[in-house]
């Protein structure tokens, strides 16, 4: 049964891979990006999002199957904090309307094992309280202090929590629509690229996040997540944020969280 699926950050990685695969099966993909998708539009501005939000409303008439918030940023500035939480929280609220008026809708957003690392938790609860202007403030203080590399793992951890605590309300749960986290390790990727140029970040990457198991994954094995996650054979499970790291995370935090 063909279904349609609004998806952010189609022009390259994880969700140029995942439209790949949902268009192979048959699904009607509405990408969205800052260019080369069917909705361009900046996730990083209040702007943007206003824009993203009605241009899908308009392609899809009101009714979509299912949203996977793909698209993100890495590096040490506040643009992290813009489009890894308010602009991906901004895209599911404004969308979800049109979530619960499908027969079995889905949500997915892509989170990542650095929201298990260290966060500013001023930045973290700022997002937490919908207050951009406040967390793009403190996150100006936080790369004054020189501790920008603390943004990307604090606009993660505020999604994880932001999504436990939505996915179980009225608003999702109860309109029947599951809302779930894929939060990989190390992806190769065009954002990650960068990484593997320098031998000496590559030492501190696989320090900080170890993948025992097979190694860096490739997009395509994250979209494979993210497809059954959006699919309606997905029915009971929400609120979850799913590692899909090669065995990082439960190395870094070990068998006492579980």
């Amino acid at each position: 049964m063909k279904r349609r699926i609004a998806v952010s950050g189609t022009a390259s990685g994880i969700g140029q891979a995942l439209a790949h695969l949902l268009r192979a099966q048959g699904d009607e993909v509405i990408g969205i990006d800052l260019r080369d998708a069917e909705v361009n539009a900046d996730l990083a501005t209040p702007e943007g999002r206003e824009l993203a939000v009605r241009s899908v409303l308009e392609s899809s008439g009101g009714v979509l199957d299912g949203i996977v918030a793909c698209a993100g940023v890495s590096g040490p500035t506040p643009l992290t904090v813009k489009v890894n939480f308010f602009g991906v929280t901004a895209l599911l609220e404004g969308l979800r309307p049109a979530l619960a008026a499908a027969d079995r809708p889905r949500a997915v957003v892509v989170g990542s094992i650095s929201g298990t690392q260290p966060a500013d938790p001023g930045v973290v609860a700022a997002c937490l309280d919908d207050d951009e202007p406040a967390a793009l403030a403190l996150a100006d203080e936080v790369v004054e202090r020189g501790e920008g590399n603390r943004l990307y793992p604090s606009s993660k951890s505020a999604l994880a929590r932001w999504l436990r605590r939505s996915a179980v309300t009225p608003e999702w749960a109860g309109s029947g629509i599951p809302l779930n986290a894929v939060a990989p390790g190390v992806v190769l990727t065009p954002m990650s690229a960068p990484l593997f140029e320098n031998e000496a970040m590559r030492a501190i990457m696989d320090k900080a996040v170890p993948m025992p198991l097979n190694g860096y994954a490739t997009a395509e094995v994250v979209a494979e997540a993210l497809r059954w996650l959006v699919s309606p054979a997905n029915s009971h499970m929400t609120g979850q944020v799913i590692y899909l790291d090669g065995g990082a995370e439960a190395v870094l935090r070990g068998p006492e969280v579980y």
